[in-house]
């Protein structure tokens, strides 16, 4: 069989593994613990209908179009996804969650900044904006592979069991981020070929579709137990904060960030 063929089976395989996570999610209302990834599967079904038929039928000018199109989608939900399970682990800790809403939107911002100072600084890259898009999509499959690393890491201490649809979750992206990292290593150093790269890409992702339909099909819903360690940090974060003024600590983070940088500009002066 050829590499074209072996694509096109691994191409196919997405939608057919990804519509049972779907309904399988939809049946049992777990749509409402983690709606953005719900929403994902929703939106690869819909975009593997539209690209697939503009790839074998329509011209490469359409099916380019289509494509970035879909990736800048995804890639904003990629990063959604990641808050997502962060909300999901530290969900009985509201001053932690609250801390990481804050944390995301600026690592969000820095990544954006990167990849545009990355682009204006290369003037061998003919199009900044489909390099812009790989950039920030790389930025995001090495915090998904940190999201994963830190799990590993901090499943004890928080308590987050392996058999959890969070943790699932997690790992199917963090596998699909590492192989994608491998390979763009690989090929920037002429190790492998383009044809490789595609069929060992869509493989990996292949891989973290079975790995997030196992959850979801295996996995019930369950409630978070608040541990001891953790409970501390956010016990520590909430006397920070007024009492009175508890549903939200993020302003509270904001205003640090500002007298921060306020104190600097400061003391440069």
């Amino acid at each position: 069989m050829s590499s074209p063929q072996i694509q096109l089976l691994l191409w196919v395989a997405q939608p057919i593994l990804l519509a049972p996570v779907a309904y399988v999610m939809f049946r049992r209302q777990q749509q409402k613990d983690f709606p953005v990834f719900f929403s994902f599967a929703i939106v690869q079904l819909l975009v593997f209908s539209v690209e697939f038929p503009v790839y074998h039928l329509a011209d490469y000018r359409a099916y380019f179009f289509t494509y970035w199109v879909a990736t800048i989608i995804n890639l904003i939900l990629d990063f959604k996804i990641i808050h997502e399970i962060f909300l999901d682990i530290f969900k009985p800790y509201h001053a932690l969650r609250d801390l990481g809403t804050a944390l995301f939107k600026w690592a969000a911002l820095i990544m954006i900044l990167i990849s545009v100072v990355l682009v204006s600084t290369n003037p061998i890259w003919n199009d900044p904006v489909a390099h812009s898009v790989l950039l920030l999509q790389r930025c995001v499959r090495v915090v998904q592979c940190g999201m994963v690393l830190f799990l590993l890491a901090f499943c004890s201490h928080l308590s987050v069991s392996w058999r959890r649809h969070s943790f699932g979750i997690a790992c199917g992206f963090g596998v699909a981020a590492a192989t994608e990292l491998i390979t763009t290593a690989l090929f920037s150093g002429g190790h492998t070929t383009n044809h490789l790269v595609n069929t060992i890409n869509m493989s990996g992702y292949d891989a973290a579709v079975v790995i997030w339909l196992a959850y979801t099909v295996l996995n019930r819903r369950e409630h978070a137990v608040p541990v001891l360690v953790p409970q501390r940090w956010d016990n520590a974060l909430m006397e920070l904060h007024p009492a009175a003024e508890a549903e939200s600590l993020i302003p509270m983070f904001e205003h640090m960030v500002d007298r921060a940088f306020s104190r600097t500009q400061s003391g440069h002066a």
